[in-house]
């Protein structure tokens, strides 16, 4: 059986690797986190070489694509070491994903550092010099990576409801997503007394203050209340809120559902949409299960 893994920029593994001064504590915190995200899903990690140590040594000082790597010599070493990735997924399967480091001029995913600060051509949105030899595979930031506990917001109050949201959290788990669901807390019973609701209350929202991101179920007429402060608080902490609306009812001429709620979140309109939203294309679980 093929094992998952992930290929990764070895300065994930080892922040050394990096220019001189560069890595901030929220870089070893995202790469921290993505290690760990591996980690608890039984993710192999397979480093990617690192070209710009091979080619320009440890200790170097930052700089950018057109000062020092656009050469032949470069080009050689990315055919060598593409020639020997490709080596490993031919032996071993493609990866889940690439995870690289955005703005770096070999490894960035969506941005990388390409010419003199300043210039038109400072910053481009594409991939590094390296990731962009393998077009054909997935790759995600390690920032977005790392960002993978959810908390799901939805109605609890009937069992086609709950029953849903175990569906729900259970199609994330499967895409090795951390899922916090409040109804296992117990908040799933009109007999409580003010006690636990309290404690409920506490719960749920130190579980938001820590989520990464909140999925939330917003069908029906209107979006249910609870749910709706739980989208509310976390846009107000700058915490994305993904919203499933697989209803096909419209609040509105323009609007799927209520405005305030659309436009604090981003809503997707299937479980397909929800894992592409979520930041992996297809999911996961489109090849390979956790």
């Amino acid at each position: 059986m093929v094992s998952m893994y992930v290929m990764v920029s070895p300065c994930i593994l080892h922040p050394q690797l990096r220019a001189k001064g560069i890595t901030r504590d929220k870089d070893l915190e995202w790469f921290s986190r993505a290690i760990q995200r591996c980690y608890q899903y039984g993710i192999e990690v397979v480093p990617l070489p690192c070209p710009e140590t091979l080619y320009l040594g440890y200790e170097r000082e930052p700089g950018v694509f057109l000062d020092r790597l656009d050469t032949k010599e470069f080009a050689d070493l990315l055919d060598l070491l593409e020639e020997k990735v490709r080596e490993i997924i031919s032996k071993r399967g493609p990866p889940l994903c690439i995870v690289g480091v955005n703005s770096s001029p070999a490894c960035g995913v969506n941005t990388t550092w390409y010419g003199p600060r300043g210039s038109p051509d400072a910053r481009r949105r594409e991939r590094g010099a390296f990731l962009s030899r393998f077009p054909d595979l997935p790759a995600i930031d390690v920032s977005d990576f790392s960002r993978y506990r959810v908390y799901l917001a939805a109605p609890l109050f009937s069992l086609a409801e709950r029953r849903y949201n175990i569906q729900l959290a259970d199609l994330l788990r499967r895409n090795c997503y951390e899922v916090y669901l409040p109804q296992d807390s117990g908040d799933d019973s009109h007999k409580r007394e003010r006690d636990a609701h309290k404690a409920i209350f506490g719960q749920n929202l130190a579980a938001l203050d820590s989520s990464d991101v909140v999925v939330a179920i917003i069908d029906g007429p209107d979006a249910d209340s609870g749910t709706a402060w739980e989208i509310g608080y976390a846009f107000s902490k700058g915490i994305p809120v993904i919203s499933l609306r697989t209803d096909f009812r419209k609040a509105g001429y323009h609007e799927d559902v209520n405005l305030m709620l659309e436009h604090s979140s981003t809503v997707v309109h299937s479980e397909e949409g929800l894992v592409a939203a979520l930041l992996f294309p297809g999911g996961f679980q489109a090849a390979h299960k956790c």
